[in-house]
């Protein structure tokens, strides 16, 4: 039976179109032809289908074993009837025996369209899963697609879409159809319907790989984030170690005026990202952690492992916790140390009531 060129190059387009390798198209209509043939002729016998991807040429071959006594006359061949066929058979070898039917044609284009959209369908979902399965931790631009009650679909890319789970969206972010976001690839697990791609907004990798995008010395590995926390859309903490004693981690993840954390920030609906030195000294780590406030002394709480307290001064005292203690809280999640914060009261000079104090009680006794 002869396809001709032209269908092969109508596979080739169809492959190309799909994002998929001419080989597995070809497979695939190879195994719906197949598929159509057992339903225009059922048969117990093992049978194949072969396109010659040069010339289009479709041949539907019975394969049988070649043995020395035959016991199943479906899938066996004595050596005698093996060599009337194939000069080169041996035992224990293969045998084709061509059986395409004259009138095949048009039953097998009626019949194997359905199967082959489906397996193409198939084949796509499984080029989805590999690719993306890959993927995870990566940071994508998508478009909000849908927006139905609960369910925000993303489109990935012209074929592909993903779904932003409630708890991973940003509260307070709008997520309008059309809207072209930053999303962190969560999760791809297979489906029967095919991948199911799980996006978020809210995960600490979505900032961290913004970080290596937006500041060369992060990609280069002269930056080393250590830590990353989020309150996501509204405050965020990154520690950050310098490998070149040269370069300010803080002052280069900054950038001049702020552009660089800027541009960060306006990825994440305007998250506030604090950036702060790393130390493996829990009292200077603590003390950087607390940023942007201006913290005079840390201190460990005896017999309480891991927990420290903090000291500032009144005027820095609403700083240090943050609106709703977020602060605080982003900042021991940062060290993995639980930090109090208590006011300390400022030194004095003494005055000359508290040098003569003797004296003044005295007096008044007297």
């Amino acid at each position: 039976m002869r396809l001709g060129r032209e269908f092969i190059e109508a596979l080739d387009a169809l492959a190309e179109q799909r994002g998929l390798e001419l080989s597995a198209v070809i497979s695939v209509m190879e195994s719906a032809l197949l598929s159509a043939y057992n339903k225009y002729k059922p048969t117990e016998k093992e049978m194949e289908v072969k396109i010659n991807s040069a010339t289009g040429d479709v041949v539907i071959n019975e394969i049988r074993e070649v043995v020395e006594n035959v016991e199943d006359q479906n899938k066996e061949i004595s050596l005698n009837d093996a060599l009337d066929i194939d000069e080169y058979a041996e035992i224990g070898g293969q045998i084709r025996i061509e059986h395409t039917p004259k009138d095949f044609s048009r039953i097998a284009a009626q019949t194997a369209r359905q199967v082959i959209t489906q397996k193409l369908r198939d084949e796509e979902r499984k080029v989805v899963y590999t690719e993306f399965a890959d993927r995870i931790g990566d940071v994508i631009t998508g478009t909000v697609y849908k927006v139905e009650g609960d369910d925000i679909v993303v489109r990935i890319n012209d074929r592909t879409d993903a779904e932003l789970p409630k708890r991973e969206r940003i509260m307070g972010e709008r997520y309008n159809p059309g809207s072209l976001l930053k999303f962190y690839i969560l999760d791809v697990k297979q489906k029967s319907r095919g991948p199911k791609i799980l996006v978020s907004r809210t995960h600490p990798g979505l900032l961290k790989k913004l970080l290596e995008i937006e500041i060369p010395e992060i990609q280069q590995g002269i930056i080393e984030i250590k830590s990353i926390v989020r309150d996501p859309g509204a405050r965020a903490k990154v520690s950050l170690v310098s490998l070149d004693p040269n370069v300010d981690p803080v002052g280069a993840c900054i950038g001049n005026g702020g552009i660089r954390i800027k541009a960060v920030s306006s990825q994440l609906k305007g998250e506030k990202v604090d950036v702060v030195i790393f130390s493996a000294d829990p009292l200077v780590y603590i003390k950087n952690a607390l940023l942007p406030a201006q913290v005079a002394k840390v201190e460990p709480v005896l017999d309480h492992e891991k927990e420290f307290t903090a000291y500032v001064y009144q005027d820095q005292l609403s700083l240090a916790i943050g609106k709703g203690g977020q602060n605080v809280k982003l900042a021991a999640k940062l060290t993995g140390w639980k930090i109090n914060v208590l006011t300390v009261e400022p030194d004095k000079m003494p005055t000359l009531k508290d040098i003569f104090h003797d004296v003044f009680t005295d007096g008044q006794q007297n």
